[in-house]
């Protein structure tokens, strides 16, 4: 579009594209929310019953009366409200201590198991074997050197009694006005989930409870008053990040220098005397520092997101998602776009202040015609994401090189192999913000420079391939929420639309169109399309309609593996809950281990 002439007949065509753009994204988000509802739907009515059909949360309850415990307060309630559906309720513990104390014996197991194999394998060796010794201060580098065997034995034995006990104490103290409600049939769940059960509103909150594997136990049991003041103050903090975080970066770039770096410590004068090392650190140090950053950004908003309060882990991954969108959208699609523009502006900036002829309409027609060459920066970027990224994804080299260096050095035990070897769930909080902003650049830049199609089309379409295949054979989730991030994509899809729709807006009006106002339309459009979707489609995402709730099961789980299924892993003997679907990903996993496959990384290369 940069090679038209303004007030051209020709833009003639770019408004139809506009239009025509705006109708095919519009179709495709609808037909694949209807896909998602339905796949959602047919899961939620499967025969197949799951736990958390059966549980709803119940948050802020009320004091209770005098000689009255919570789990009295609590059933009569329900029994009360829910006569004949209601079976038991499990008030939220605060059990930090005895999660600590799990966390201490679980390590203490791994490195007893750790030892005695080592042990093991010095026997193998020939002769008695040697006991493997530790030193027990600071990362095993200070203090007096033990028995590893019996070190680790002593403390297990140490910590089981403690364990125990805190076990009996948490049960006997649980005092939280939280608790989650168990229910005998899904649709008295789904109904109790969707119903004001109290004058007060912020009083017996009910909520669907989450999948037990993704429960964050620690933030079900906030009040209503701090969940209401967390959520502003994490905004505010995440919107001077998205703002602010290029600052620090940039100090820590400047400081990261070598010289700098000289001047604050000095001792490293002797590395920086060599010159090979000195040549490798002047070029990639302050880059490094900016990788650093950029790598601990998405950590920074899971941390964010969970502060909020938020009690599902696939709540907080959606929530940081959001946050790494809008971060992404403005450091890079805006920063780019703006910075880019003005940079190459800079000479006709000073040929209009030369001639005095410095106005509003002259500086925005300059940015105009800067505008299309930006496109050329991202359609570079663009083809280097799908050229490198997804070479390195589908090839897994990195993680083929950490598993070896683990089971060359590291591991000894057969659960250390199965942790070095597994390949983990996907990073939905960093992979789907990236592939947002690819589709943000694309309908921008789509009536502008359309030749962004092509490499759109070719990113797409490999990633395609690559998370199939991740998908199928490579990673396994750690929890699942029935599609719950697709009305998150969809919603950033449209602002993705919007966006590109206000960008024609303003370029239309630079190159002098006089039927620009004609571009209003579809952004008011894209508002009633968001506006339809959300009424239409995402009340079956927060809530299952009683539709769904009312389909018959095959066979009523027992109360009992329910409450177990919510039990937290430290207090219980065994281990934790899991569903049919994920012991099935664990076990295919396991055979596809023993089977002579090292590796996903190795299977893929």
């Amino acid at each position: 579009m940069g090679n038209i002439r303004p007030n051209s007949p020709r833009i003639w065509a770019f408004l139809i594209a506009v239009y025509w753009v705006t109708i095919v994204t519009y179709y495709c988000l609808w037909k694949s929310y209807r896909k998602v509802f339905q796949l959602r739907n047919s899961l939620s009515a499967s025969a197949v019953a799951r736990p958390q059909q059966y549980t709803v949360l119940v948050r802020d309850i009320p004091a209770t009366e005098k000689h009255e415990s919570r789990t009295e307060q609590v059933d009569a309630f329900f029994r009360r409200t829910h006569p004949a559906a209601y079976e038991r309720c499990m008030i939220m513990h605060n059990f930090d201590k005895a999660e600590k104390l799990y966390t201490e014996r679980e390590t203490a197991t791994r490195k007893l198991e750790h030892a005695e194999a080592v042990f093991e394998l010095s026997r193998k060796a020939g002769g008695d074997g040697v006991r493997p010794m530790h030193k027990t201060g600071t990362l095993g580098l200070v203090g007096p050197k033990v028995d590893s065997i019996d070190f680790w034995t002593k403390k297990i034995q140490e910590l089981t009694p403690l364990l125990e006990e805190e076990r009996k104490v948490v049960a006997a103290e649980s005092k939280e006005d939280a608790a989650l409600v168990f229910f005998n049939d899904r649709l008295a769940a789904a109904e109790a989930a969707q119903s004001i059960h109290a004058a007060y509103a912020l009083q017996w909150q009910v909520e669907p409870a989450a999948e037990p594997r993704e429960c964050i136990w620690s933030n079900m049991h906030l009040p209503a008053w701090q969940r209401s003041i967390r959520q502003p103050v994490v905004y505010v903090i995440t919107f001077l990040t998205v703002v602010f975080y290029m600052i620090p970066i940039a100090a820590i770039s400047a400081l990261t220098t070598l010289e700098n770096l000289v001047k604050l410590v000095p001792f490293i004068k002797t590395i920086t005397d060599i010159k090979v090392l000195n040549a490798i650190l002047q070029a990639f140090l302050p880059q490094l520092a900016l990788l650093v950053f950029l790598a601990l950004l998405p950590k920074l908003l899971l941390a964010l997101s969970k502060a909020e309060g938020i009690p599902s882990q696939s709540h907080i991954v959606r929530a940081a998602a959001g946050k790494y969108f809008y971060f992404m959208v403005f450091n890079v699609f805006l920063g780019v776009t703006i910075f880019g523009a003005v940079f190459s502006s800079i000479q006709g900036f000073k040929v209009l202040i030369k001639q005095g002829n410095l106005s509003v309409s002259k500086v925005v027609e300059l940015f105009g015609a800067k505008l299309p060459p930006v496109a050329t920066f991202y359609i570079t970027y663009v083809a280097l994401k799908f050229f490198i990224g997804y070479g390195l994804q589908i090839s897994r080299i990195i993680p083929l090189i950490i598993y070896h260096i683990k089971r060359k050095f590291l591991c000894k035990t057969e659960r250390e192999h199965l942790d070095a070897w597994a390949p983990g769930p996907f990073s939905y909080h960093t992979s789907v913000p990236a592939d947002l902003l690819i589709m943000t650049v694309t309908l921008c830049y789509s009536v502008i420079a359309p030749i962004i199609f092509v490499f759109a089309f070719l990113y797409f379409f490999i990633g395609w391939l690559c998370n199939r295949n991740a998908a199928l054979n490579v990673n396994v989730p750690d929890w699942e929420s029935n599609g719950r991030m697709w009305p998150h994509i969809h919603n950033r899809f449209l602002a993705a639309l919007l966006v590109s729709q206000i960008t024609a807006l303003g370029y239309f009006a630079v190159k002098k169109f006089p039927y620009t106002v004609f571009l209003i339309f579809p952004i008011i459009a894209t508002y009633a399309f968001y506006l339809y979707c959300k009424r239409n489609f995402y009340p079956s995402f927060a809530v299952v309609s009683l539709e769904v709730a009312s389909q018959p099961v095959k066979e009523t789980p027992s109360t009992t593996t329910i409450v177990e299924a919510y039990t937290p892993t430290c207090l219980l003997d065994g281990d934790k809950f899991e569903d049919a679907e994920f012991q099935d990903a664990r076990s295919n996993m396991t055979s596809r281990s023993n089977s002579g496959i090292t590796s996903p990384a190795e299977r893929n290369v």
